[in-house]
């Protein structure tokens, strides 16, 4: 008999084989392919091209697992469809390395055996409610939003309504944001429920993720916490999906195939059959007008646990304070310091820059230090002594000979966390300082550092926004935001949505535990009704105002856009063939196409990069008939083209 198999590549489509096995949709097979043995699934349909000649060859043999759902087919072939992404590569972030894991032996899946301890935690009234609200025992599709401030027990609300999920015999799926935020979390989770669950991201070891890919398949196990990867994999019996932080940008995945894990987990959630609820403090502009729109239901958490009040905000203007020389913080802001210090508080230091330096110039013949890779500068990192690209990884020293004369007489211009660690360390000598970055979270040792820092071993901490996704420090009462000015600077779409999200999460790591609190703001600003509105309690004023500025202006969530990316390393050559292209297209879509123009970030890893946006209308017909408009056309060797559905970022 011939069978449809889908393999884990660039092919948009199944190959045909022979089979002597009695195969059905979904089953797991190994096969020639080329010169090699590839593993694949039989897929719902057969290649529709059938005019073409080749030797069949036949299946090698069938694996000893589970078969894919076809309801999880299904959700495949959509997000193939949707994201303009061939069918094998949405198979391939299903698979482990391209292939798949046959039964282990039963017990290594003993660490993730379940036995839910008999702990009764006490709720409130209002997270009572919104438990009630989220309708779990329904086992069908729909999305719940829980909006909690800060605090709020949020987490203690979703855990009694996975718990109840659990004990149907279901799996449950915990979406994170953050790499970083997976130890914290998987503790409070153990503490809660009295097991272990699966934890899955990219530093998870290859053993490991072969245990947890086959104990799912199997339904050994019955609780993932993971990052974006973790919604491709193959659920036996998946009865929910929490995804946590919904609103942050973290779950755009902008590399290889471009999605947004958010938005993709409402869609895997749609094609089960089973609820998700989507958690936050500040929503989404897309979920708030879902919300609106009454297609997701909503229920509220407004106050902290116990009872615990927000932070107050204070304004320190900086045009009232002379600050010194290659100095960030007034004199206003260190007593402010001294204060909370005093009375055993723990400090936060904001700046959303890594590294000591993002400017690195020389005195003597004003050149900047750049990437010779991309345009942008290179980031100074003084505790690597090296400069850094944040893009491409490159790599240099600080010496350079200058064109003058001798060596380049080095200025930094601007700081970032490193430069505001030391001078933090000036005015603080004698209390224990710690850099809260991806560049120091993301180690072996990032644990024990977080350890310290909830204990109140370390007195003071300098952070880029990393520290405002989800962590939980009991001292914290005192935020210091070094520069809010930085962070309204630029043209991004969504930087107003960004700001409110960030400065909400950013004051919610004060004061959980009862403490007066305050967040401080430096700014040079003397319009100080942006820092009023972006802190004020009930974050959807914001969010209507937003949502009227994007209908006006026909911008998501109104109108859909997709990005287009050209590359390659003529520029000039380039050039012509982005304009030859939106020639080629635009009489074949319905949207707008807005360009050809130079990315704002116009050359990474030496290849130069021109953009073209799409804007239409938000069905599928837009990325069908793009989809068709490209398989169609043929770009010049050496040039790339990357498709983005739905843009977050747009450098």
């Amino acid at each position: 008999m011939k069978v449809p198999i889908l393999l884990p590549n660039i092919f948009n489509h199944p190959f045909t084989y022979k089979s002597n096995f009695n195969l059905k949709v979904g089953d797991y097979v190994v096969v020639p392919f080329g010169k090699s043995e590839v593993t694949g699934v039989v897929w719902d349909d057969f290649e529709k091209k059938t005019n073409k000649n080749f030797a069949i060859k036949n299946v090698l043999r069938k694996l000893d697992i589970p078969s894919l759902k076809k309801n999880t087919i299904k959700f495949l072939n959509w997000f193939s469809e949707y994201n303009i992404s061939s069918k094998g590569m949405a198979l391939k972030l299903l698979l482990l390395s391209s292939g798949a894991i046959e039964k282990l032996p039963i017990e290594v899946y003993e660490q993730f055996k379940i036995e839910i301890k008999k702990k009764e935690i006490k709720l409130s009234k209002e997270q009572k409610d919104s438990l009630k609200k989220m309708n779990i025992l329904n086992q069908k599709f729909r999305v719940h939003v829980l909006q909690g401030t800060t605090g709020s027990g949020k987490t203690m609300v979703y855990f009694e309504a996975l718990k109840e999920i659990i004990n149907k015999g279901f799996q449950g799926l915990i979406l994170l944001p953050e790499i970083g935020l997976t130890a914290q979390f998987q503790n409070k989770f153990i503490e809660f429920f009295g097991f272990k669950p699966a934890v899955w991201h990219s530093s998870v070891t290859k053993k490991n993720r072969e245990i947890i890919w086959s104990g799912i398949v199997n339904d050994k196990i019955k609780v993932v916490i993971g990052a974006r990867s973790s919604l491709f994999l193959p659920f036996k019996k998946l009865g929910l999906i929490i995804v946590d932080e919904e609103h942050d940008q973290s779950y755009k995945q902008d590399e290889g195939v471009t999605y947004n894990a958010r938005d993709m987990a409402i869609s895997r959630a749609y094609f089960e059959n089973i609820p998700i609820n989507l958690i936050t403090a500040v929503p989404s502009i897309e979920t708030y007008d879902n919300i609106k729109k009454g297609k997701y239901s909503l229920s509220k958490l407004d106050q902290r646990y116990l009872n615990a009040s927000m932070p107050k905000y204070e304004i320190i203007n900086l045009n009232e304070t002379k600050l010194e020389k290659q100095s960030w913080l007034s004199k206003k802001i260190i007593d402010k310091v001294n204060f909370h210090l005093s009375k055993n508080d723990q400090v936060l230091f904001f700046l959303n820059r890594r590294g000591f330096s993002p400017h690195v110039l020389c005195n003597k013949c004003f050149n900047s230090y750049t990437c010779p890779n991309c345009s942008i500068n290179l980031v100074y990192h003084k505790n690597k002594n090296n400069l850094l690209c944040h893009y491409c990884g490159f790599k240099s020293s600080l010496k350079r000979l200058c064109i003058k004369d001798g060596d380049c007489e080095i200025i930094f211009s601007g700081p970032g966390v490193e430069r505001i660690s030391e001078e933090v360390k000036r005015k603080f000598p004698s209390k224990k300082i710690e850099i809260f970055s991806s560049d120091t979270m993301n180690k072996k040792d990032s644990s024990a550092k977080l350890e310290k820092i909830i204990n109140n071993e370390v007195q003071i901490l300098v952070g880029t926004q990393l520290i405002s996704k989800g962590f939980h420090f009991p001292s914290l009462n005192c935020i210091v935001v070094v520069d809010i000015d930085l962070s309204s600077q630029g043209h991004d779409l969504r930087g107003v949505e960004k700001n409110l999200q960030l400065y909400h999460q950013l004051s919610g790591r004060a004061g959980r535990t009862g403490k007066p609190a305050t967040v401080y703001f430096q700014t040079y600003n003397t319009d100080v009704k942006m820092i009023s509105d972006l802190t004020n309690s009930n974050p959807d004023i914001f969010l209507d105002k937003e949502l009227h500025i994007r209908k006006q202006n026909k911008l998501p969530p109104f109108q859909r856009f997709i990005s287009l990316i050209l590359t390659g390393e003529n520029e000039v050559k380039l050039e012509k063939e982005a304009y030859k292209f939106k020639t080629f297209i635009e009489d074949k879509l319905t949207g707008k196409i807005l360009g050809p123009v130079s990315a704002p970030i116009f050359r990474i890893k030496k290849k130069y990069r021109i953009r073209l946006l799409i804007r239409g209308a938000k069905t599928l017909k837009l990325q069908n008939s793009l989809a068709v408009a490209i398989q169609n056309y043929k770009f010049q060797p050496g040039i790339k083209l990357s498709v983005d559905v739905d843009p977050i970022n747009f450098n």
